[in-house]
């Protein structure tokens, strides 16, 4: 496989434009209704591990985009696909029918920081966060020091009264 006939590929099966990055590097954004069947797609041609989820918080532009990494060890070949979703309401298709346990993991971890629900996904419980009853802490539009200070703060400490100026 080479970069060039895997974006034909994306051009002819999708419709999207996909573009090489390096070598063995292709980047792909999607629609997110097209998600699972880019997923499908990949994983046939043999993008068997899922190696990361992220999210980027577009505060701004109202929106989370979330990248999948993809990788074919056979052919030495990663894709990254991209896809944009609301923050507001952000809720997605779990990948967990594609890449099992792998995507499990990550999309818990994006649940608990984020606040990305991922439908179908069966077991989203916090990973890092114990008896966590603030938002989700990685958007960013949570006030961490607002949010520490009124809950871990001693007004009547000496150390940390200037804190509450």
């Amino acid at each position: 496989m080479n970069e060039l006939d895997l974006i034909d590929d994306f051009d002819l099966e999708f419709g999207v434009n996909a573009e090489k990055q390096r070598d063995r590097r292709v980047w792909v954004t999607v629609d997110r209704e097209a998600l699972m069947d880019v997923g499908r797609f990949l994983f046939d041609k043999g993008f068997e591990h899922l190696s990361a989820i992220s999210v980027t918080d577009y505060l701004d532009e109202g929106v989370y985009e979330l990248t999948y990494h993809l990788w074919s060890y056979s052919d030495n070949f990663l894709v990254t696909v991209k896809t944009k979703i609301s923050r507001n309401k952000p809720a997605i298709d779990s990948v967990t029918p594609i890449w099992g346990e792998s995507a499990q993991i990550h999309e818990r971890e994006l649940h608990e920081l984020f606040g990305v629900t991922f439908e179908g996904n069966t077991d989203l419980a916090p990973l890092f966060l114990e008896d966590w009853d603030g938002p989700p802490p990685f958007r960013k539009d949570f006030d961490w020091r607002k949010y520490v200070k009124e809950n871990y703060y001693d007004k009547e400490n000496e150390r940390e009264k200037h804190y509450f100026i």
